[in-house]
């Protein structure tokens, strides 16, 4: 009893250290999920823990856990919308861009490690591949907003591209203990049973299980045990039959996310702190296995390898496959720079071990050193390389706070917070009345809040600043509202000027009809036109809000889409007049 309530004591303290330690994290700009691997290490034998810890099945089955916990969550919270822009691209990714990028960084670690070429590719394969921890939690907290696509391109690809690069290990495992059962025949066999029965697996099983939450009738708590459940089930099963798991239960959670029903909210809010628990716990885990005086050992090594990969392998891997995509040299640029290594990497690299391959140790220590680069540099630098290369689009206005209540099977009241800004269209006005000039009948107000205090609202009510406003309206008036509330709402055609341009203009209007107004010339095909097609036959490629087209001197960009991807606003910016005087 004593061992086991010190097991129980030391597990609760390194995850209270490392969820305390996040504030540290964020001053200091670095991927909280370092954080938690050097927690790990520290509290390793060679740290002031002094744990020895070298149980490699224990931290596989307790990595591939908590990858499926966080590839589900992922799943969760993908929008179906936005595989519109970016699954076909992410796809490409998700297998070239890891065959690709292995390839390469195998060439360059047989000359740099001096050892067989099929080793020095199996440790290509390891780190090849991009991690969905990592991924999702970097871009979900950097701060910035992405552009859909490169957000969308990242995601997708990360939450995808397991199934290739544990195909490529397995493969290269079976190269170095059995040469003679190896040949492309058995991988392409491979690498079809693995992606066609992981997204039979996850589509089949993602339906049932959003069938199951719409009908059923639990405590609010179960919902979520009733989805981690059920997706360590589809992940599990299809791992047996020989499909990709990892595949499997990302499709699972992205079609139950995409269901929404009256338990979502629930699943939801529980999933995000079992996800975090699920990184703290495997990157812990996963520092507790390492001893750091190896990494040290190859410290030389891994590092020049982190670069080549991050500079060399992972680039032309990701310019080659987005080529026929027609996307931008930046977004190119700032796709081939999140090529995040995580926990993904480390449990692949326990493969080897547990098969006996020979040298697999140098594999392991090599490829979490990479990681501990990979995090360190590309991980700390998310948002500033996103402005840099100016793949950031400005913040959307949305309310403080939102609260879903589901009134029957398939219909859900909104209630949506908002804050009174100074100077804002709402400062001095009465609920009812704003609320009537912004939406008409399709919006509510339902209670206003002020200095904590629920307020009760009478003929002579005005806003103030401070206030909290509670409305009842469907979610496509969230961001319009939004605008209402905000300071300077006044001048909402002219906000962020600077970005989208000085003027909106209508998408639907013929684009030769903008182009007498403000004097620029057009191709002759396009003057009778709508804006918006005129718009994407230049783009040539399927547009997101921020995307920008030049005619001569003036540039047209999208302010705004719906949910089925047509643009409902855009911007023009005109050129800068000389200086009379």
């Amino acid at each position: 009893m004593t061992s086991i309530n010190g097991l129980l004591l030391l597990g609760g303290l390194l995850l209270f250290v490392s969820v305390m330690a996040s504030t540290l994290s964020a001053r200091l700009g670095l991927p909280l999920l370092l954080l938690f691997l050097v927690v790990g290490m520290l509290a390793g034998e060679e740290g002031i823990g002094g744990i020895v810890f070298h149980d490699f099945s224990t931290a596989m089955l307790v990595g591939q856990l908590a990858l499926a916990v966080i590839l589900l969550d992922g799943g969760l919270r993908t929008r179906i919308e936005t595989f519109r822009v970016a699954l076909w691209p992410a796809a490409v990714l998700a297998t070239w861009g890891v065959i690709g990028t292995a390839l390469l960084l195998g060439l360059f670690a047989t000359w740099l490690l001096d050892v067989h070429w099929s080793l020095a590719l199996l440790l290509a394969a390891i780190v090849g591949s991009t991690d969905a921890a990592a991924v999702f939690s970097l871009l979900r907290n950097s701060g910035v907003r992405l552009n859909d696509r490169v957000k969308a391109t990242l995601e997708i690809e990360s939450g995808a591209n397991d199934p290739m690069a544990i195909l490529l290990v397995t493969v290269m495992v079976e190269v170095l203990l059995q040469p003679e059962a190896a040949s492309g025949w058995r991988f392409a066999f491979l690498l079809v049973t693995q992606m066609g029965l992981g997204a039979l697996a996850g589509v089949a099983g993602g339906w049932v299980l959003a069938r199951l939450l719409a009908r059923l009738r639990l405590a609010e708590g179960l919902y979520a045990l009733l989805i981690v459940s059920g997706g360590l089930m589809i992940f599990a099963a299809t791992n047996a039959i020989q499909g990709s798991g990892f595949l499997a239960v990302y499709l699972a959670g992205l079609i139950v996310g995409n269901k929404r029903c009256h338990a979502t909210e629930h699943v939801l809010r529980v999933m995000d702190g079992l996800a975090w628990l699920a990184q703290a716990g495997m990157f812990l885990i996963l520092g507790l296995l390492v001893t750091p005086s190896h990494l040290f050992e190859h410290g030389w090594a891994a590092l020049l390898m982190a670069c080549f990969l991050m500079l060399v392998a992972r680039p032309l891997a990701v310019w080659s496959g987005l080529l026929p995509f027609h996307f931008s040299r930046r977004e190119v640029a700032y796709i081939s720079w999140v090529g995040l290594r995580g926990a993904v990497p480390i449990v692949l690299a326990i493969y080897p071990v547990m098969m006996g391959v020979p040298n697999s140790l140098l594999l392991f220590d090599v490829a979490f050193a990479v990681v501990i680069v990979s995090l360190l540099v590309q991980g700390a630098t998310v948002p500033h390389a996103a402005r840099a290369l100016g793949v950031v689009v400005p913040p959307r206005d949305e309310p403080v706070d939102r609260l879903e209540i589901w009134v029957g099977e398939t219909a859900a009241l909104d209630l949506m917070e908002y804050r009174v800004a100074t100077g804002s269209r709402a400062e001095g006005r009465h609920p009812d009345d704003l609320v009537a000039e912004e939406a008409g009948d399709a919006v509510r107000c339902v209670a206003v809040v002020r200095r904590g205090n629920l307020l009760r609202a009478s003929a002579g009510t005005r806003l103030a600043q401070g206030d909290s406003v509670w409305l009842a309206a469907p979610d496509e008036m969230a961001e319009r509202l939004a605008k209402a509330f905000a300071a300077g709402a006044g001048h909402e055609l002219t906000a962020h000027a600077g970005f989208f341009g000085e003027f909106v203009v209508d998408p639907h209007c013929p684009a030769g009809e903008l182009a007498s107004a403000y004097g620029f010339e057009l191709r002759d095909e396009e003057g009778e036109l709508p804006l918006a097609t005129m718009f994407r036959h230049r783009l040539a490629r399927p547009p997101v809000v921020g995307d920008k087209v030049s005619i001569g001197a003036f540039v047209l960009t999208v302010r705004e889409m719906d949910h089925a991807g047509h643009i409902t606003q855009m911007g023009l910016k005109c050129p800068s007049l000389p200086r009379l005087f």
